[in-house]
C-alpha cells in the first residue's frame, strides 16, 4: 500500500479486528483490549502505511508463544489438587518479555493476553528495554497455607523455569502474587538452574529486590496524575480524592497522594467501599497493609477500626463527590453509569491505576465531558518501570537508594505523560491521552519489529 487513506486504514483495521474475534472465540476482554488500541491508530497508519505492507499490527495482535500446563499439588491433608498455569509471551521486539504472574480464580487465557498485549504498549512507553508479557495460574491463595502456597509454587515454577530467563522472559507479580510466592518461586527456579540471576523481579530487599517496588504503581499513578492536572494549571493538593481497591496499588496510591497534599476519602473491596470523610491517611494508611495480609479480602474490616467511617456493602465508589478518581482495583470496574455520576459530581481527572478498569462506555463519557482521562498503560507503568529498574540493579550487582529509585520513578512518569502529550498533539488530538499511549507504544514496537524482518 503506498498511499493509506482514512478510509482504507480503517477497513484494514476492521478485517484485523475481525481476525482477532474468530481466532479467539469467546475472549471478550482479550477483543476489548485489541479494539481499544486498534482505532486510535489510524492517523499513526496513515503517516506510515509501510506498516501495513508489513501486517505489523496483523503480528502485534498475536502472541509470540503461548505456553500452558497442568500444577499439580498437594493440601496439608494430603488431597492432591489440579490447577491450570499459564505464560504468554506477546512480544519481545524491544527487549525480554516482561509482566506479572497473576493467581486468582478467574484467570483464564483471555484475561491473559489482554494483559499481555497491554503490557506491550506500557513497556514500550517506559523507554526502557522490555517486551510485553503475563502469566499466571487459576489457584486461589487465598485460605491457603504457607505450606500449602509454597508446594504450588514450587509445582507452578517446575513448568515455568524452562522458558523463561533474565534476558528471556522476567516475570513479576500481580493479583495474588506478592512477597511470599515471589520468594516460593525464586527459590524453586535457583534450585532448577544452579543460579542466581535476576529472573524475577519483587523479590525481598535481602535478595535482589527493590527499593519502593511495592509502592511504585501507586507512586507512578499519582505522578502521572499531577502531571495531567498541570496542564489544567492545578494541583493535587487539597483535592478529594476516590481510590479503589485496598492491595499494593491503591496503598502507594493513597500514600503518596496524601503525602502531596490530596484527600483520600475513598478505598474499595469486593465486599463494597469505605468513604471516610475524615480521610484516609497516617495510620489508616498503614492498616491497609493489615487489611490484606489478613486473608479477609474485605475491606469492611476499615470500619471495625476506624468507628467514625461509613461501609457501603456491594458498592463501588464512584458516586461520592471527588475532583480526581484513580481506579486501583481490576478490569471494568468502572462502568458508563459510574462515569457519569464521576462527571455529575465534578471530578476533573480519572487516571487508571488498574489495567483496563473503565469500560468503552465509561471512557466515552469521559471524552464527551472533555474531562482529564489517562488509560492504565500509561498511568499504571510505575510498577513495571521500577522492575525494570531492579533488572538493572540486578544486572550491576548494587542497589539504589529509596531516594534514588522514587526519582528514576518520578522521572519515568514525567517522561511518559509527556510523551503521550506530545505524540496526541503530533497527531491532531491534543490531550487525547489514550490516543497518545497507544500510537507512541506501537511506533516503538513498530520499528523495532521492521528493522527485525518477518519473525
Amino acid at each position: 500500500m503506498t498511499v493509506a487513506t482514512k478510509s482504507n486504514v480503517t477497513e484494514y483495521l476492521n478485517s484485523v479486528l475481525s481476525n482477532v474475534k474468530s481466532k479467539n472465540p469467546g475472549e471478550k476482554e482479550f477483543h476489548q483490549a485489541v479494539e481499544e488500541v486498534l482505532f486510535t491508530l489510524t492517523p499513526a497508519l496513515e503517516k506510515h502505511p509501510e506498516y501495513i505492507k508489513a501486517k505489523i499490527v496483523d503480528r502485534i495482535v498475536e502472541p509470540e508463544r503461548v505456553i500452558m500446563f497442568r500444577v499439580a499439588w498437594e493440601d496439608d491433608k494430603g488431597e492432591f489438587h489440579i490447577n491450570r498455569g499459564y505464560r504468554v509471551q506477546f512480544n519481545s521486539a524491544i527487549g525480554p518479555y516482561k509482566g506479572g504472574l497473576r493467581f486468582h480464580p478467574s484467570v483464564n487465557l483471555s484475561i491473559l493476553k489482554f494483559l499481555g498485549f497491554e503490557q506491550i504498549f506500557k513497556n514500550s512507553l517506559t523507554t526502557l528495554p522490555m517486551g510485553g508479557g503475563k502469566g499466571g495460574s487459576d489457584f486461589d491463595p487465598k485460605g491457603k497455607s504457607d505450606n500449602e502456597v509454597m508446594r504450588f509454587c514450587q509445582s507452578f515454577m517446575t513448568e515455568l523455569f524452562k522458558y523463561i530467563g533474565p534476558d528471556t522472559d522476567v516475570p513479576a507479580g500481580d493479583i495474588g502474587v506478592g512477597g511470599r510466592e515471589i520468594g516460593y518461586l525464586f527459590g524453586q527456579y535457583k534450585r532448577l538452574v544452579n543460579e542466581f540471576t535476576g529472573v524475577l523481579t519483587g523479590k525481598g530487599l535481602t535478595w535482589g529486590g527493590s527499593l519502593i517496588r511495592p509502592e511504585a504503581t501507586g507512586f507512578g499513578v499519582v505522578y502521572f496524575t499531577q502531571e495531567m492536572l498541570k496542564t489544567k494549571n492545578t494541583e493535587l493538593k487539597g483535592k478529594r480524592v476516590a481510590i479503589s481497591g485496598f492491595g499494593n496499588v491503591a496503598w502507594g496510591a493513597a500514600l503518596k497522594a496524601t503525602e502531596l497534599g490530596a484527600k483520600v476519602v475513598t478505598i474499595s473491596g469486593p465486599d463494597g467501599f469505605i468513604l471516610d470523610e475524615d480521610g484516609i491517611k497516617g495510620e489508616k494508611i498503614d492498616y491497609m497493609l493489615k487489611m490484606r495480609a489478613s486473608g479477609r479480602d474485605e475491606v469492611k474490616m476499615y470500619v471495625e477500626k476506624f468507628k467514625k467511617a461509613k461501609f457501603f456493602e456491594g458498592k463501588r465508589p464512584w458516586g461520592v463527590k471527588v475532583d480526581v478518581a484513580i481506579p486501583c482495583a481490576t478490569q471494568n470496574e468502572l462502568d458508563e453509569n459510574d462515569a457519569k455520576d464521576l462527571v455529575k459530581n465534578g471530578c476533573i481527572c480519572v487516571c487508571e491505576g488498574a489495567n483496563m478498569p473503565s469500560t468503552p462506555g465509561a471512557i466515552e463519557v469521559f471524552k464527551a465531558a472533555k474531562i482529564l482521562y489517562s488509560p492504565g498503560k500509561a498511568s499504571n507503568a510505575g510498577g513495571v518501570a521500577t522492575s525494570g529498574l531492579e533488572m538493572s540493579q540486578n544486572s550491576m550487582r548494587m542497589n539504589w537508594s529509596r531516594e534514588e529509585v522514587d526519582k528514576h520513578l518520578r522521572d519515568i512518569m514525567v517522561n511518559i505523560h509527556n510523551t503521550c502529550l506530545r505524540t496526541s498533539e503530533e497527531y491532531r488530538s491534543k490531550g487525547d491521552y489514550m490516543m497518545g499511549a497507544n500510537i507512541a507504544g506501537f511506533l516503538k514496537v513498530a520499528d523495532a519489529m521492521m528493522a527485525q524482518g518477518l519473525m
